[in-house]
This record gives structure tokens, C-alpha cells and sequence, in this order.
């Protein structure tokens, strides 16, 4: 095992290194997972997109307390993991290629107990009360959107609490019409999220959801899901409808909406789904 800087832009340089990845992000509540190479990984503050074909990752960078690189000698396998303050890992990306296990060699390391005070840069981060999508989503990373949820009275747009049951619906609904979404998933202090059309859904009787969308997989235990809210924040065509997932903790673990610049019609399309849903 071998520690490597877990400060931005050097674990950015290091992430991007990397041309074939499996990475993961989420919790028992929810998870995505993707193969490919990883984007530039933006921190609270800054912009952010979602690109066809690249792992797009957000990070609160002082929620990340180190990375490592560590090889399973059973079976050769290699890995990067986040991993916050408590000791857990809230992102991993597993080394697909043989080139890419050897350029691991490349990434700056770190002694161990070395700390990362004062080396990210951390950019302003607006306040949610008045701000757009993005801020919103800033909010959770920071802390699981605990506090946010707590305050939500201080919101300045529109929020109203939707039955947690309409979720599989949502999901089959776009992906018969061919209505391409984005989802996020959160773990502590990482977002990692994809944007496209769902290609397949599927659901268990214990209430697994599963969805196919764009080159990730996306999986939400609705059992572990105790409230969705229905968030409009301002987006590039007007204010935008976010399905927010909250667990038992009331940390917010995904969310499904319309990220960025996407068609007219299909920021019309599921401005009216989302306001055909049914209240809890």
C-alpha cells in the first residue's frame, strides 16, 4: 500500500493519469459505477460539468483526508482509494489495465502522518439559500446536506417533499421515452455523477432499483431511502427539478435531475414530469 497525495491538483494529476477505471462511489442507500477514464475532478466552488465517456467526480477537499494506491496480492488487482476522516472509503477506481497498474508508480506520494493543510486551494463556495443547482449540490458535499435539510425553511425556491414510492416510475418513465436525465450520487465528501439516456431498469422484490444510464450503473435501495424531496434551483434554462434521495440519517445520497445546458425540449419534458409527481 502506498499513500499518495490526496490535495488537489496533485490527486488530480494522478486520477487522470489513468486510462481504464472501474470507479465506484456511494453507500448501502446508493451507488454508481463507471468505466472509463476519470475527468478533471472539480472541488466545491468550481464549475463542473459531465462529459459522455469521462468519470466525473466532485470532491469536498476537506473531506478527504488521504488517498492511497493498494494492490490485493491474492489476485493482482490494483486500486485508488478516498478516504475521509472516519477511516472510510468513499471512492475507489480500480485499475483496469496492465498500463495503468505500472503508471501508478508515477503518482507523488506522501509519508505517512504527513498533513495536507493549506495545499487545495478551495474555491468560494455561494451560499444554497439563494443559489443554484450547483450550490446545492456543494451543500451536501460538505456535510451530507445535513444542515441544508435541517435549515430548508431559508430556501428561497421551490421544495415540497414527494412520495419516495414514485422513484422506479421516474426511472422506467425516461428510459421508455428515450429522456436522457443525470444522477449524482454522494458519499462523505465525494459526488460522483453521469448524465445520458437510461438504456435499462430493473427492481427487486426487497426494493432495489437498478438503472443503466449513459456508461455508469446506478443502483438505489429504496428500503434505505426514508425521504425524496422535489428541489427547483436555478439552471441554465430556468429554474430546475432535482429528485433529492434521502437516507435514515437524512444525508442525501443521490439525486436525479438535469444538469448543465441540455435541449429545450428536454428541460420542457421533465419540467412536467417532475411536476406531475405526487406529494408525499
Amino acid at each position: 500500500m502506498r499513500l499518495i497525495d490526496a490535495r488537489m491538483p496533485e490527486l488530480a494529476r494522478c486520477l487522470t493519469l489513468f486510462q481504464y477505471v472501474q470507479a465506484v462511489t456511494g453507500g448501502p442507500a446508493a451507488r454508481i459505477d463507471q468505466a472509463g477514464s476519470y475527468a478533471v475532478p472539480s472541488l466545491r466552488g468550481d464549475a463542473f460539468a459531465v462529459r459522455p465517456g469521462s468519470i466525473a467526480l466532485r470532491l469536498d477537499g476537506d473531506g478527504v483526508a488521504s488517498a492511497v494506491v493498494e494492490r490485493d496480492e491474492s489476485s493482482g488487482s490494483v486500486a485508488v482509494h478516498l478516504i475521509d476522516g472516519d477511516g472510510r472509503t468513499v471512492h475507489q477506481g480500480r485499475l483496469l489495465s496492465e498500463g495503468d497498474r505500472l503508471l501508478v508508480g508515477l503518482a507523488p506520494t506522501v509519508e505517512a502522518g504527513a498533513s495536507a493543510v493549506g495545499a487545495s486551494v478551495v474555491p468560494e463556495v455561494p451560499a444554497w439559500e439563494n443559489g443554484d443547482q450547483l450550490a446545492q449540490f456543494d451543500a451536501v458535499l460538505a456535510d451530507g446536506g445535513v444542515a441544508r435539510r435541517a435549515a430548508f425553511d431559508r430556501y428561497r425556491g421551490e421544495h415540497r417533499a414527494i412520495d419516495v414510492g414514485v422513484v422506479p416510475s421516474v426511472l422506467d418513465h425516461v428510459c421508455s421515452v428515450g429522456l436522457p436525465i443525470g444522477v449524482a450520487v454522494f458519499a462523505p465528501a465525494v459526488m460522483q455523477a453521469c448524465a445520458g439516456r437510461v438504456h435499462v431498469t430493473d427492481r427487486t422484490v426487497g426494493g432495489r432499483v437498478f438503472a443503466a444510464v449513459a456508461e455508469s450503473s446506478v443502483e438505489i435501495d429504496l428500503a434505505g431511502v426514508r425521504e425524496c424531496h422535489l428541489v427547483r434551483s436555478s439552471g441554465a434554462h430556468g429554474p430546475t427539478s432535482a429528485l433529492e434521495l434521502d437516507d435514515e440519517d437524512g444525508r442525501c445520497v443521490a439525486v436525479v435531475t438535469q444538469f448543465g445546458v441540455v435541449g429545450v425540449d428536454v428541460y420542457g419534458v421533465w419540467e412536467q414530469l417532475a411536476e406531475s409527481l405526487p406529494d408525499a
